[in-house]
């Protein structure tokens, strides 16, 4: 029997298996890829900044690729084929939820910036497949008795900022966008994850398929519970965009505490009150 490493972090994701889920993706399924990609897009054009090294990592290179044609396409593997301080632009596109080690991804990242330079990710965040989530976890503790980890673990907006300030990002910036999309049915959007190459890649995940017994009861308890209208349902898809800058002395700095030349009374023409001990 092989032995793990007590000070060896437990593995979330099975690498072998996510590039196999990847794989079987068909152009079709990857509209939230392309849908990222654009948005990425559409928020450097409110950064007053001309790029001119960029670099993408991305489980998806031909949707990215297109996307950024001048940019270096690299893999999301556990180590980045990033050069350190080669790029002034690096964009984590829609596959750091997937990382065995999130906050080493960012540091890889902010290493391969220059000073100033911009990191920009996108991931899903915890409200995606919220609906799925919370019918797959009422129905198979109703038919085992128990949960068996079937959709990735995806952090709330508050934790993700966060890894950003871990990571040593100036300046960062977190923020969501959640979509909704309608299914004729739970089955459907199982087979849509599939093709959006999002399928269950988790190192502890069962190896078992659904029975039909349990996907006709996911079926049913899902349309109960999240209709969308006209007999389909809604699935909710939560993109988080973070957003840093790799540390530069230019930047603006905060002030010391008991710094300010000025009392904020003042600034807004206000009386001042002091408060009963």
């Amino acid at each position: 029997m092989t032995q793990t490493d007590p000070n060896t972090p437990p593995r979330l994701t099975d690498r072998t298996q996510l590039a196999r889920n990847r794989r079987r993706a068909a152009p079709d399924g990857l509209f939230l890829q392309t849908l990222a990609a654009g948005e990425v897009k559409d928020r450097l054009t409110e950064v007053n900044r001309t790029f001119t090294k960029p670099a993408v990592v991305t489980g998806f290179a031909d949707i990215w690729a297109h996307a950024f044609p001048k940019a270096k396409i690299v893999a999301d593997d556990d180590t980045l084929n990033l050069e350190v301080g080669a790029h002034d632009l690096v964009i984590h596109g829609l596959s750091l939820h997937w990382a065995n080690d999130p906050v080493g991804q960012l540091i890889q990242a902010k290493r391969a910036l220059v000073p100033d330079g911009l990191f920009v990710g996108v991931l899903f965040g915890g409200q995606t497949l919220a609906e799925l989530r919370a019918v797959l976890a009422e129905i198979e503790i109703e038919m085992t008795g128990g949960l068996s980890p079937r959709i990735l673990p995806m952090g709330e907006i508050r934790d993700l900022g966060a890894l950003l300030q871990r990571a040593g990002f100036a300046l960062p910036v977190a923020d969501s966008d959640l979509r909704e999309v309608s299914y004729e049915n739970a089955t459907a959007l199982i087979r849509d994850l599939r093709l959006m190459g999002e399928r269950n890649a988790l190192d502890q995940r069962l190896n078992t398929p659904l029975s039909r017994a349990f996907l006709s009861a996911v079926n049913n308890r899902y349309a109960k519970h999240f209709p969308a209208g006209g007999g389909r349902i809604t699935a909710s898809f939560d993109l988080v965009f973070l957003t840093g800058w790799a540390p530069d002395d230019s930047q603006p700095k905060p002030l010391r505490p008991g710094s300010a030349a000025a009392r904020l009374a003042e600034a807004l023409g206000t009386d001042e009150t002091k408060l009963s001990d």
